[in-house]
């Protein structure tokens, strides 16, 4: 149809007619004039809607549960990625436990040596600079670390730092085959020199090779010239073996160490040594032993001959 001044009449008079049905139709509720056609019109088109509502209603509700099976997905996966973070969270917590206690330790340790000590952790580990057995710690110059510090741990000596840079160091650990140190054994005062071993227990070298030695018996660091590398006083190792004498000037004993070189974490770098050496003061003290149990003995006294015959009598 052509846009004609008609034709926009026509529209316009339809649309009044229109307003006009709706409002009588209203007006009469359930007495309306249309009811009659409006109930014609439901059961010409009523099977119609009937049919596309059976042909729509499949669809409605696969694109619904499509929905509702994606809110589903998103909701089981906000709630595995809500379980992974509370892992790690719970897992995190339980390392800071553990790190917070491993770092009490060490500053027990160096409050019993009255050593001056800036915390570290250790970052890496590895064949740096050439050697075999270092650890990489997070702290360095900026911190005051210089080289040929003293390094412990809650356990003991850990080693010497090697290298030192703005933020970092290497230190070398006691375990590394060429490391030694001097050493003083417990009570006796023996002197000697530690030499590591890679996993293997360190070496000593007892100065006084007729030194009475036994298994079980601890030792320290001995102290070097101006506290450098080693201050006096830090547990090293105990006595786990004792070679046979050969008669020489000095005697071989293995000592394993106290430190664990393969699960560091937290360390110590001692910045600041002790006025007075401590001794044997820093090292833990000895586990009692166990009192045997009081035996008890009972001796049981036969009966005399009298004694007997009176009793078979009484029972005949």
């Amino acid at each position: 149809m052509r846009d004609t001044r008609e034709s926009r009449l026509l529209l316009v008079l339809l649309i009044a007619i229109a307003f006009a049905l709706i409002t009588v139709d209203i007006r009469g509720g359930e007495d309306s004039p249309l009811d009659g056609a409006r109930q014609s019109a439901e059961s010409v088109f009523g099977p119609v809607e009937n049919g596309v509502a059976q042909v729509v209603d499949p669809v409605g509700n696969a694109i619904a549960a499509v929905r509702d099976s994606d809110e589903r997905h998103n909701r089981i996966s906000d709630l595995e990625r809500e379980n992974a973070e509370l892992k790690q969270r719970l897992g995190s917590e339980e390392r800071n436990r553990a790190r917070h206690a491993e770092y009490d330790r060490m500053m027990k340790s160096a409050g019993a040596g009255r050593y001056g000590v800036i915390g570290a952790e250790v970052i890496a580990i590895g064949a740096a600079q050439g050697f075999s057995w270092t650890v990489t710690i997070d702290v360095g110059s900026k911190d005051g670390i210089r080289r040929d510090m003293t390094v412990i741990n809650g356990d003991g000596l850990v080693g010497r730092v090697t290298t030192v840079g703005r933020s970092t160091s290497t230190v070398l650990l006691a375990g590394d085959p060429d490391f030694t140190v001097g050493t003083r054994m417990e009570k006796t005062g023996e002197l000697g020199f530690a030499t590591g071993q890679g996993d293997r227990p360190l070496r000593l070298q007892l100065l006084n090779g007729k030194a009475k030695v036994k298994k079980g018996d601890r030792l320290v660091t001995f102290g070097s010239r101006a506290n450098k590398p080693f201050v006096p006083g830090v547990p090293v190792g105990e006595v786990v073996r004792v070679d046979p004498s050969d008669g020489g000037l000095t005697r071989t004993v293995q000592v394993r160490p106290y430190v664990g070189f393969t699960k560091l974490d937290i360390v110590g770098v001692v910045v600041q040594p002790p006025r007075e050496n401590p001794r044997d003061a820093v090292l833990p003290p000895k586990p009692k032993k166990p009192k045997p149990a009081p035996t008890v003995t009972v001796t049981a006294t036969p009966p005399a001959r009298e004694d007997e015959d009176a009793y078979a009598a009484e029972r005949d």
